[in-house]
């Protein structure tokens, strides 16, 4: 997971390939995570950035805004190594997805070209009790079975910062949710159905690795209202180690953090090894710490990230604090995302926009470093 080659030491940094669509605060967090990008790497920043313009030029070093989820796209680029993004590469569009995290509910459900059924036995032990589903029909089956131990959630495959997540609790809540969900997609991605916590801490556990520098972090995600009233992603505060996850695990950890940091290696090597075309210099894992609906405590990662996400801009502070301070083994930081009017505007050094977004609203995004020692947490 930490070997990656050296990347392109010259050349130009580019915040491409950008989906139609992205909305202002995407882009001016694509755009931001470039540019910190290019002063770590000692490159150039170059805006706009279009493979046409450039012809007979070094590939850029690309920072996409999605994982990027085909070999031979990502081969056209130049991109065919870690080293030559910020992100992840993935042999199928559903690799990209929460889809991975849980197996098909028996050999009669649909899969797409490509779907590992054995990694579902993988992941077990690393996951909550879930399934995933490619059509709506095989998704009301899976349904009702975990109905019988308590309420799940419906997830879209593709959904991020906790947005489309609807909870059922009965058949009738079920079939309405699945009602709701887009039958194209579901064919295409997959539709996770996963059991629901309670008294749930969702901590993020990742790696990056930029040029010769190689960070590994754990820490906690906190929720925050949206200009609709609904609890969405706000943030993350991860505390980093320089170099791997061993590096990692001799912080001074507490017992859940130790506990999600092997629920996502876990995780990675199970998917790593089921898909071993899949390449990322940038990974990510969210795993949920709570209890079922019977009380008992239950722990498993819900997702993975191979691209530049909500954590990233606290990922490339504690780089650069790294690289500033060669003796530094540890550094905190965090990201903040923030709705409506009452959000200050963040310290120039903090700040990543702040401004009415026409997908979400008024939003106010920051991050950076908390604090750093040379000693442990």
């Amino acid at each position: 997971m930490n070997r990656h080659p050296a990347p392109r030491t010259t050349g130009i940094v580019a915040a491409y390939p950008r989906r139609a669509g992205a909305s202002e605060h995407e882009i001016a967090s694509q755009e931001a995570l470039a540019l910190r990008l290019a002063a770590l790497l000692g490159r150039r920043y170059v805006a706009g950035y279009r493979p046409s313009r450039h012809r007979g030029e070094p590939p850029p070093y690309y920072v996409p805004d999605r994982t990027i989820t085909s070999v031979a796209r990502a081969a056209k680029l130049g991109i065919t190594r870690a080293a030559d993004l910020y992100g992840g590469v993935t042999p199928h569009a559903f690799v990209a997805t929460k889809s991975i995290t849980h197996g098909v509910l028996d050999t009669r459900a649909k899969t797409p070209a490509g779907w590992v059924r054995a990694l579902a036995d993988e992941l077990r032990e690393a996951v909550l009790s879930g399934y995933t589903a490619f059509t709506l029909e095989d998704a009301q089956r899976a349904g009702e079975r975990l109905l019988q131990d308590g309420p799940l959630r419906i997830k879209p495959a593709d959904a991020n910062a906790g947005r489309g997540q609807i909870l059922v609790a009965t058949p009738q809540e079920l079939r309405k949710g699945l009602a709701q969900q887009h039958v194209a997609s579901v064919r295409r991605l997959g539709l996770v159905l996963e059991e629901h916590l309670a008294q749930i801490a969702t901590y993020s556990v990742g790696w990056a690795r930029v040029g010769k520098l190689e960070v590994s972090y754990v820490g906690t995600q906190r929720l925050t209202p949206d200009n609709d009233g609904v609890l969405v992603y706000g943030g993350s505060a991860l505390c980093f180690a320089r170099g791997g996850f061993d590096q990692l695990r001799a912080l001074d950890l507490s017992d859940e953090e130790r506990r999600a940091v092997a629920l996502a290696c876990r995780y990675d090597t199970a998917v790593s090894t089921a898909y071993p075309e899949l390449f990322a210099s940038r990974r990510n894992y969210d795993v949920a710490i709570g209890h079922s609906a019977a009380g008992e405590a239950r722990a498993g990662v819900l997702e993975q990230s191979w691209r530049a996400g909500g954590a990233s801009i606290a990922e490339l502070a504690a780089m650069q604090a790294f690289v500033l301070s060669p003796s530094l083994k540890t550094v905190r930081a965090a990201t903040r995302e923030r709705y409506g009017e009452d959000e200050p505007v963040p310290t120039p050094q903090r700040y990543i926009y702040r401004g009415e977004d026409s997908a979400v609203g008024l939003i106010t995004k920051s991050g950076g470093v908390l604090e750093a020692d040379n000693g442990g947490i």
